[in-house]
């Protein structure tokens, strides 16, 4: 089966006009179990309310169904359930659809022999969604153009409400060019407007792909890959005057100029190109600043503050390194900050009844993989700090536990001999973080 597949990728690489049209029949139950395995053990039921535990017990039966709909056109995905996700720290919530189990298993097999294709299309500035790219890789790759290019301004952008904005008339058309195959073509419509269920009530979909879906990501990479990458490097670049670099994250994106005139001209026609395709900026996270080598001279000969940027849950910064050359610096953005705080909070008031050991296998595992993610060269300031934080927020949880009153600090030395909190630590250092780059 892989190897089935890896012979798309050779054709998607070879030929990049070539248009696929027999690709149902790479969806077997071989892959089938491969995505069923692939889906989180604690994931939630859909509307159908068949758990992930039933699904593979019963996968022998349903499979084959399944993959006899599939190839004769006749698969229609049921409605998701919808959910809120409330945001730490925010009133609003976040929607969230929550595909029945099988049909997720669809849409990962479908995914799988669609990456194959597209791997082979998407531009090297393009990192959220994708195969053994993670938002490092964008990091690395901002890090290396700022420091490296002679970079005197910086564009952040930010879709608003990306996922619920995508035209599906322009997602037929862009699949369209590399996608053939009526069944698979079929099957992507139908994810497009089955809906969710809401209240009891069910919701049709005229426009967006709404998160939750992995089929959704892909379709988000694929609209932005026509609508912004490919414009921006054959169009965007050969008419500037100097520099740019691009680099995308699945809706958020940044670009580092040299001259600020090209900065200037961008800022003015993205907004037309955007609304082209149903899309539209966020206008309380998009903003164009000096920033760069230059601009940390400037702010030093005039004693104004120097400007900072967000992007993927860190801030960047100006600085200089021990050696007295500009660094670009980073750290863990402040909300983001307040985030992980937050929800190691929440956590340690749903166990703090559980046995020791049970609470500090919690707290561990949460604070491993918050050091994982941010625990970048630069940023070990912000990670001390969660972890005293978590020093201090464990002892006034366990004083909670009954009416006897506080834990001393003479106690809680003892219990964290025995139940050590994770220290932090860097996990990709500046070498290694040059080693992601591709570009």
């Amino acid at each position: 089966m892989q190897t089935k597949l890896e012979q798309i990728a050779v054709k998607a690489r070879s030929d990049h006009r070539l248009r696929f049209t027999s690709l149902c029949h790479h969806i077997t139950p071989a892959l089938l179990w491969e995505s069923l395995n692939e889906i989180p053990y604690d994931t939630s039921a859909g509307t159908d309310r068949i758990s992930l535990k039933e699904s593979k017990r019963t996968f022998s039966k349903w499979s084959v169904e399944v993959i006899r709909q599939i190839h004769q056109g006749g698969y229609k995905p049921p409605a998701a359930r919808r959910v809120y996700i409330p945001k730490l720290g925010k009133s609003e919530k976040r929607p969230i659809n929550v595909p029945t189990i099988i049909d997720r298993v669809v849409q990962r097999s479908v995914t799988k022999v669609l990456n194959c294709i597209y791997e082979a299309d998407f531009l090297k500035n393009s990192f959220g969604g994708r195969p053994a790219l993670s938002a490092h890789h964008a990091i690395a790759t901002i890090r290396k153009a700022i420091t490296r290019k002679g970079v005197t301004h910086v564009y952040e952008a930010d879709l608003k409400d990306f996922f619920g904005s995508l035209n599906h008339r322009w997602v037929e058309q862009f699949i369209d060019l590399r996608v053939g195959d009526p069944r698979i073509i079929r099957l992507i419509k139908r994810w497009l407007r089955a809906g969710y269920i809401n209240k009891g009530e069910q919701v049709l979909s005229t426009e967006g792909a709404a998160q939750g879906g992995p089929i959704s990501v892909l379709l988000s990479n694929i609209y932005l890959h026509y609508a912004l990458d490919l414009w921006i490097e054959n169009v965007v670049k050969p008419r500037l005057r100097g520099k740019v670099f691009y680099v995308r994250y699945l809706d958020d994106f940044i670009l580092c100029f040299q001259l600020e005139s090209d900065a200037k001209r961008f800022e003015q026609v993205l907004p037309k190109r955007l609304q082209k395709f149903s899309l539209s900026l966020q206008p309380s996270k998009t903003r164009l600043i000096p920033f760069g080598c230059y601009e940390r001279n400037r702010s030093k000969r005039t004693g104004e503050p120097m400007q900072t940027f967000y992007f993927l849950g860190f801030t960047f910064f100006n600085r200089l390194s021990r050696r007295g050359t500009y660094q670009l610096g980073f750290k863990t953005e402040r909300s983001r900050f307040r985030r992980s705080c937050m929800k190691l909070k929440l956590r340690m008031k749903e166990k703090r009844h559980k046995p020791l050991q049970e609470q500090i296998l919690s707290i561990n595992t949460f604070l491993v993989g918050t050091y994982r993610y941010y625990g970048l060269s630069g940023n070990q300031k912000s990670l001390k700090r969660l972890y005293y934080y978590t020093i201090v927020q464990w002892r006034k949880v366990l004083s909670t536990r009954s009416q006897r009153g506080n834990v001393n600090w003479s106690k809680y030395r003892n219990i964290l001999s025995l139940y050590p909190i994770r220290r932090p630590r860097t996990y990709l250092n500046y070498r290694q973080l040059d080693e992601l780059v591709l570009l």
